[in-house]
């Protein structure tokens, strides 16, 4: 049975409210961590940690955002030590960019906040609820990348309405 309007637009709805409440959160949890790591800190810095140095193009397309906001938000996290440019080997006219000590010390840092956060959020979850969660939730981000955006004008495929 297809997805009705009104689940969609409650699902859409709780999405909304989900990504504003971890934006609050995430934002919470960057100023008690180190003070000055800025909430874009993480989608910047793990990348790093976990594939080593790249390109801020790279980071860019990592986080999502556009390059030139990436660039400013790079030079952010190189001031403050959390990152650090290196000549790229291939290409001498760019710079490749890796995580410093302090930078996955505020990555570690975080998780263990993120850690506590969590627990205490789905303290009253048993662990049947919160797999079940998870597991719709990996399912649902790969089916939204892998939708794509339609393109402004775009003719739309009618919603079939309830029966």
């Amino acid at each position: 049975m297809p997805v009705t309007p009104a689940t969609r637009d409650r699902l859409t709805a709780g999405l909304v409210q989900l990504i504003r409440t971890g934006r609050q959160v995430s934002s919470r949890a960057a100023a008690s961590v180190n003070g000055d790591l800025p909430s874009f800190g993480w989608s910047l810095l793990l990348p790093l940690e976990r594939d080593g140095a790249q390109r801020c193009s790279a980071l860019a397309a990592h986080a999502g955002i556009d390059v030139s906001v990436a660039s400013r938000q790079v030079a952010v996290l190189e001031r403050d030590g959390y990152l650090e440019r290196h000549p790229d080997p291939a290409d001498g006219r760019a710079s490749l960019l890796s995580i410093t000590p302090a930078g996955a010390e505020a990555l570690r840092a975080t998780r263990a906040l993120r850690s506590e956060w969590a627990l205490n959020a789905l303290s009253g979850w048993d662990e049947r609820d919160a797999r079940t969660l998870t597991d719709l939730l990996e399912r649902l981000v790969a089916d939204v990348a892998n939708a794509g955006v339609p393109r402004a004008g775009a003719a739309r495929t009618p919603v079939p309405s309830p029966r």
